[in-house]
Order: structure tokens, then C-alpha cells, then sequence
């Protein structure tokens, strides 16, 4: 009796962490974190660091706002 109410303790608490592991989310310091609450924007954009969402209702979209530079070519001209 006492081994089963062990056993229960130890799966419902492993269960547990396993739950909020899944949350658990890193945003990037060249991104910002929308949370978007079953399909709805949720709250404000989480800034770079560590972050919790809710697993299985919030999806974390990271957005990268690095400036991308692209080299344009010199172009001839008369003047």
C-alpha cells in the first residue's frame, strides 16, 4: 500500500517537472518573443532571457530583428 502511494507520488511529480520543462524558453538577445495564446496575441513581446509559457495553449514565436545589410551594385549614369 505504501510502494503504491510512493509510486504515484514519484509519477505525478515527474509528470510535474516534465510539464513545466516544456514551458521553458530562451529568447535570443537578437530577438524579441510574441506569445500567441491559442492562436491570439497574448500579452506584451517578452524581451531577450529566459521565459514560461503555458505548454499546450501558448506558442512562443521568436522574431529576429537583426539589420540585414545586402551590397548593391554601382550603377552607371549620364548626367
Amino acid at each position: 500500500m505504501v510502494e503504491e502511494i510512493i509510486a504515484a507520488i514519484a509519477v505525478a511529480g515527474s509528470a510535474g517537472v516534465v510539464y513545466v520543462a516544456a514551458g521553458a524558453r530562451v529568447v535570443k538577445q537578437y530577438e524579441r518573443g510574441v506569445i500567441l495564446r491559442l492562436g491570439r496575441l497574448a500579452g506584451e513581446v517578452r524581451s531577450p532571457g529566459f521565459t514560461m509559457i503555458v505548454p499546450f495553449v501558448d506558442r512562443l514565436r521568436k522574431v529576429n530583428i537583426q539589420i540585414v545589410t545586402l551590397p548593391i551594385p554601382a550603377q552607371e549614369g549620364i548626367t
